[in-house]
């Protein structure tokens, strides 16, 4: 009886864990079901609540453009692989007529000269340029440096592809070194280089109708003819001369693609030595024996010397010596110490102020105008012949005293005062040696010639200054 009381209070203690059990498991099912329903509704408010902001809005959607789809490759739409871009756009066909009216704009084809050969008329290439700066005007390497950005336009069919809304492809040195470019160089450069930091500075741009454009930075190192015969108040003009190195005009026709508006400036160019006067374009046709014509595009400009940088290193220096010269006219003649280093002072100044010039500039064969102004100086502060007799025989000075012309009997005295006053005077002392010279006179005689030196000098004071002034009116008014 005892064991039965057990069991059924076993099995009754049971069954009440289980429904426990159950229970606390439907809680947790109806728990997680409202979760779900709760964060299916609040996904579903969130939707409604975009839906209802969209529709408010239009919604703007770029139509498809293969040209930009990630799934079709640029060189697969070129068909880069389905042409030989080692042969120039045109080779052995036929030119669009529009290429040929927009190349007669610029450079009219001549009737002797249609262009057009077996391998087909030539293709027009069209070219601007943009100045970025103008580096660097050498006159000791008659050269240039300047950096533009070249740009190059053509129509080559062969990378023509569809486009929806004609919008163009842009690549850079990569592709370009795949398709066909007109191989164009510096005529007369001594260095050049495309700029590749941080990339090479290269872009390429395909249109859906076959017109490329081409651009590149550069930087180049031509040469410039300089005549320095008016230096340093002279003008000089310099040439950047373009050309195709291997095609002729029978295949490519090189032109200025808007005339003399092809050529565009940054206005911050400046130089430190020169002002730059004038930009303009030409085209002509250079011929070279070996290989024909071709077509060559030129870049001129103008530049004038900056002068008053000389005025203060050139001019004004050699004005203040040659002043500095005139101070021993006022200097007494028997003060020789003091006259004698004045001039040659003056003269080694000038020396080297001549040599600083020179220092600078190319050796060239002919005489600069800064030449004529620093030697004339030059010779001016030369001293004066005070005190000194004239010996053709010796060619030389001597100094003598008045009281010693009593002893040459044969000698005439000339210019002698009559009165016997006191002047200064200077006693020139000629050596008669030739007896035909001095007629009935056997032996060499001397004659004595008397001159003021007073009055030299003062002579001196006004004729100087008043040269040399006129020498710098003539001298400005030619060459400046």
């Amino acid at each position: 009886m005892c064991t039965m009381q057990v069991d059924t209070v076993f099995v009754l203690f049971c069954v009440c864990l289980m429904g426990v059990a159950g229970r606390s498991a439907h809680q947790r099912g109806q728990k997680l079901e409202t979760y779900k329903q709760s964060r299916s509704r609040r996904q579903t408010s969130r939707m409604d609540g975009e839906t209802h902001s969209n529709s408010e809005r239009p919604i703007l959607k770029r139509s498809s453009d293969m040209t930009k789809s990630p799934m079709t490759k640029s060189e697969q739409l070129l068909r880069i692989d389905d042409h030989d871009f080692t042969m120039r756009p045109a080779f052995g066909g036929s030119l669009p007529q529009a290429s040929h009216n927009k190349l007669g704009e610029f450079w009219p084809i001549p009737p002797d000269r249609p262009g057009v050969t077996e391998s087909g008329p030539p293709i027009p290439v069209g070219v601007d340029v943009q100045v970025e700066s103008l580096d660097t005007i050498s006159e000791v390497d008659m050269d240039f440096t300047m950096t533009l950005y070249l740009r190059h336009y053509w129509k080559d069919e062969r990378l023509s592809f569809p486009s929806t809304n004609n919008q163009s492809m842009t690549f850079d040195s990569r592709l370009a070194k795949k398709i066909w470019v007109p191989d164009m160089f510096f005529v007369h450069s001594k260095r050049s280089f495309i700029h590749d930091t941080t990339t090479d500075n290269v872009m390429l741009r395909v249109h859906p109708d076959g017109n490329v454009l081409y651009s590149l930075r550069i930087t180049v190192t031509a040469m410039c003819n300089m005549d320095l015969s008016r230096f340093p108040l002279d003008t000089q003009t310099c040439s950047l001369e373009i050309e195709s190195y291997a095609y002729t005009d029978d295949d490519l026709m090189l032109y200025w693609k808007k005339g003399n508006e092809s050529l565009n400036t940054d206005e911050r160019i400046s130089l430190s030595q020169f002002l730059i006067q004038k930009f303009h374009t030409t085209t002509k046709l250079a011929f070279y024996s070996s290989t024909g014509w071709y077509n060559r595009l030129y870049i001129h400009f103008t530049l004038r010397r900056h002068v008053f940088f000389f005025l203060l290193q050139t001019y004004f220096p050699a004005t203040l010596m040659v002043m500095l010269s005139w101070v021993s006219f006022w200097i007494d003649r028997r003060a020789v110490p003091a006259r004698v280093p004045l001039g040659i002072t003056t003269v080694l100044t000038m020396s080297t102020i001549i040599t600083g010039v020179n220092a600078s500039m190319p050796r060239v064969s002919y005489i600069k105008a800064v030449d004529i102004y620093l030697w004339l100086p030059c010779t001016c502060g030369i001293g004066n012949p005070d005190d000194m007799t004239c010996d053709p025989q010796i060619s030389g000075y001597t100094t003598m005293d008045v009281n010693r012309t009593a002893n040459y009997g044969t000698a005439g005295n000339y210019g002698m005062p009559e009165n016997g006053g006191r002047q200064e005077r200077m006693l020139a002392q000629v050596v008669l040696g030739n007896p035909q010279l001095t007629g009935q006179v056997k032996r060499p005689g001397y004659v004595n010639i008397w001159i003021d030196t007073h009055a030299i000098d003062k002579y001196s004071r006004v004729l100087f200054p008043g040269s040399y002034a006129l020498f710098n009116i003539i001298y400005w008014s030619i060459y400046s």
